[in-house]
């Protein structure tokens, strides 16, 4: 398989991708033995009139990432509408301990599939949601997020390195490209960047290009985003990848919070709303800067997951993604395309409803969307 030449397209799409598709010892324990992300897919129910749940994979079923073929298929159907490459979850709580990694390593020491990928560190302690017998939540510790110093912090490039040195690593400049889902969680951040920029050079790299995401306001102490790009890029980051998600949430009037607090309590409902609502939120203009990262998000639904504390995106469609998608190329479309970067949230979050592969309602409509709008006034 040879990557799409650059220049045939308007942007390097890159697309997260969860490995939870595969049993782990881990949530076996925590879950319940064969857990993955298939088991809340499948358990999904509806909570309001029109729902659209549970979601149905297509073409590629419900599959399992320990197999070849599955993670081939997948590659080969990102490639044909139009994306560069995957961009990896990955996990390192800290001591060593990583969980998740098999489809990714056995992606790298097979050689294939032959299809560019880069990784993201997903830095954040995982909990299970529980409640008391007064109904009062209390979230149980799964396995914690630490930072445990330089002894970790080299063990942890160590054990990306070879990653970084396959041909199929996706680079900026000649700089392998990795992303850090909640930087300002590192006790210094800066530190930490400097130390591997050093270990990189040590190495025969020409560095790392460091990316920082950027969901929420709280993660990044209540900062405005054109303050926290800012507060980002003096830290030593090359880019800020922006996730809007949360948005239009966080706008609502004082009365339409009070009707979603309500309707959770009363009516046993998730905060729903309309993804044409959400949409416009998604890009700012801030993303037409050469150091920011625009999302595309083709959807959400998070009450596989968590039930009536989530929050569901009612009614996307390939053509209301086709504006949204549009609006994003055009923020991008003058900047140099080695960074000319848009990333998609995700490939294949089936818990959350946020996916770009075929389901049994719209097929391979949103992958076409997406290729279509990128083949456009080339």
């Amino acid at each position: 398989m040879e990557m799409m030449a650059m220049s045939t397209i308007k942007a390097r799409v890159l697309a997260m991708y969860l490995p939870q598709f595969h049993p782990i010892p881990e949530n076996d324990e925590w879950w319940g033995e064969g857990f993955t992300e298939w088991t809340n897919v499948g358990k999904a129910k509806k909570y309001f009139k029109g729902h659209y749940q549970p979601r149905v994979p297509a073409d590629l079923g419900y599959y399992d990432l320990r197999v070849a073929e599955t993670r081939q298929a997948q590659a080969d159907l990102a490639q044909e509408y139009g994306i560069e490459g995957f961009l990896y979850w990955h996990y390192w709580f800290g001591n060593g301990k990583q969980l998740l990694e098999r489809p990714f390593n056995e992606v790298l020491e097979s050689g294939k599939p032959n299809f560019p990928f880069a990784l993201a560190w997903a830095n954040y302690s995982w909990y299970a949601k529980n409640w008391n017998a007064e109904g009062v939540r209390k979230d149980k510790l799964l396995i914690e997020q630490t930072y445990c110093g330089d002894e970790d912090f080299i063990s942890h490039f160590n054990a990306v390195l070879p990653a970084f040195k396959d041909k199929r690593y996706i680079k900026v400049n000649g700089k392998p490209l990795f992303m850090i889902f909640k930087p300002c969680e590192l006790p210094d951040i800066k530190y930490f960047i400097d130390l591997w920029q050093s270990l990189a050079k040590e190495n025969g790299l020409a560095g790392i290009y460091f990316i920082a995401q950027h969901q929420t306001k709280i993660d990044h102490n209540g900062k405005p985003e054109e303050e926290s790009l800012r507060q980002m890029l003096e830290s030593g980051f090359d880019a800020v990848n922006f996730v809007r998600l949360y948005e239009f949430l966080e706008q609502r009037s004082l009365y339409k919070k009070i009707m979603g607090r309500f309707n959770k309590i009363f009516r046993g409902m998730p905060v729903v709303y309309p993804y044409k609502k959400f949409y416009p939120h998604f890009s700012k203009a801030i993303d037409a800067d050469l150091q920011a990262i625009p999302s595309i998000i083709p959807g959400w639904d998070h009450s596989p997951r968590s039930g009536k504390d989530g929050f569901v995106m009612t009614n996307s469609t390939p053509e209301l993604f086709e504006k949204h998608v549009k609006n994003v190329l055009d923020k991008v479309r003058h900047k140099p395309q080695e960074e000319r970067f848009v990333f998609i949230k995700s490939w294949n979050e089936w818990a959350e409803g946020n996916y770009m592969e075929p389901d049994l309602k719209f097929g391979k409509g949103y992958l076409e969307v997406l290729g279509n709008s990128l083949k456009l006034d080339l």
